[in-house]
């Protein structure tokens, strides 16, 4: 018998037997089910975080100096906690010293950042992020101007009260009107509008455009930061290998701003993109070892089903095997007819679980902060999973198929 006449015969027992069938093939959707649709939210975190997340929190080849982290991870006692709180602030001669340093080598830029409350006329929004920054923060960060364009050295020299706005404050107050020119009062202080940015997306479902952006020495600076104080100092350079020397050269230039002695540690932090990712990293690959575990569980209780259901097959077609061996069939071909059967079972669910599990992914992509990505590599895993489940579970039934005595087997009622 054929390989092709095998499959025939198999998919004409799953139409003839359906409930059996439909209980065969379940273990095999339900595992396949959870691997594609929870591999895709986690290809898709992975991607998010590589290529979104750290690119727009931190820019690309850019540290930025800060007193404390701006991203903890991990448990922190109440000393560490309070020493963190014990170090001394950046200021803005730290800013112009490193800018000095690194003068022509890199961009640099200071920020510093809080929640405020902006009007336009009667209407108001609360808990907007305000950030007070010199001109070059644009560039480190990526941030393209969709309508007008970023504040100059000049504006900045002179604190100027010019502002940025996201593209939330602008549809909120300025949906179908042009919003440059306008004035914008932010606390108790008014700014005319300069540029509006284009949308820089989500984060975790939290929108990146509510916010306003100002030179550092314009009345911002009393809303973000006491007298002096920046939050951040970013440096960007056209490279990583240049980033790192750029690093080395802030971390000694601090350090004796900072009269550190050898072996004291730093009062200060240096963070990069390569904070996140590595904790992402460790949180990724505990998923990655995890998940196989999890879905191999549920296909071995599903190989267990089938083989319970294929058994029943054999007891139940015993006559029929008899009279197939009476003319003439093969143990090999009892073998591969109850194999085939197994396996396109199980095959089959895998193939509905794969379609179910992408349309999961899909819908927690569309209907939740959770990003997904769909790996056509795993849909092939889930496709060899279906097939290896039938194959393996279902070489017992078939070899006890295959062992059955003809005679016997005609003889059974």
């Amino acid at each position: 018998m054929s390989f092709f006449e095998a499959v025939r015969m198999a998919f004409g027992v799953i139409r003839a037997q359906k409930m059996k069938s439909f209980f065969s093939a379940v273990g095999a959707f339900v595992g396949v089910t959870f691997l594609i649709a929870v591999v895709s939210i986690v290809n898709g975190m992975d991607r998010y975080m590589k290529e979104d997340f750290a690119g727009k929190l931190f820019g690309v080849n850019t540290f930025t100096v800060r007193y404390r982290p701006q991203v903890n991870f991990g448990e922190q006692s109440i000393e560490e906690r309070r020493a963190l709180r014990r170090r001394p602030r950046l200021t803005e001669d730290d800013y112009l010293a490193i800018r000095d340093l690194l003068q022509g080598r890199a961009i640099i830029a200071n920020e510093s950042h809080d929640n405020v409350s902006v009007y336009y006329g009667t209407r108001r929004s609360r808990n907007v992020d305000a950030s007070g920054v010199t001109e070059s923060w644009f560039r480190i960060h990526g941030m393209e101007i969709d309508q007008g364009r970023p504040f100059s050295p000049q504006e900045v020299e002179h604190g100027a009260n010019v502002v940025v706005i996201g593209s939330d404050i602008a549809r909120k107050y300025f949906s179908g009107l042009d919003p440059l020119g306008r004035i914008l009062r932010i606390e108790n202080f008014e700014f005319r509008i300069i540029g509006v940015a284009k949308s820089q997306g989500k984060i975790f479902g939290e929108s990146l455009d509510k916010f306003v952006v100002a030179p550092y020495t314009s009345p911002m600076k009393r809303m973000v930061n006491p007298h002096k104080i920046v939050d951040g100092i970013s440096v960007k350079t056209d490279d990583l290998p240049s980033m790192r020397a750029a690093m080395a050269e802030v971390e000694a230039l601090m350090r004796s701003r900072r009269h550190l002695r050898p072996g004291q540690a730093n009062n200060f932090h240096l963070e990069t993109a390569d904070d996140v990712l590595d904790f992402w990293g460790k949180i990724s690959k505990v998923l990655f070892l995890a998940l196989p575990m999890l879905v191999g569980i549920s296909l071995v209780v599903g190989g267990i089903v089938i083989m319970n259901i294929m058994l029943m097959a054999v007891s139940e077609r015993t006559r029929e095997i008899g009279v197939r061996k009476a003319l003439g069939a093969r143990r090999k071909d009892i073998v591969r007819q109850f194999i085939v059967e197994a396996a396109t079972l199980s095959t089959t669910g895998a193939l509905l679980g794969i379609v179910t599990g992408i349309i999961l992914a899909k819908l927690v992509d569309k209907l939740s902060p959770l990003p997904a990505s769909i790996s056509v590599g795993w849909i092939g895993v889930g496709v060899l999973l279906g097939v290896g489940v039938g194959v393996i579970f279902g070489v017992y039934p078939a070899n006890k198929a295959a062992r059955l005595d003809p005679i016997a087997a005609l003889r059974f009622e």
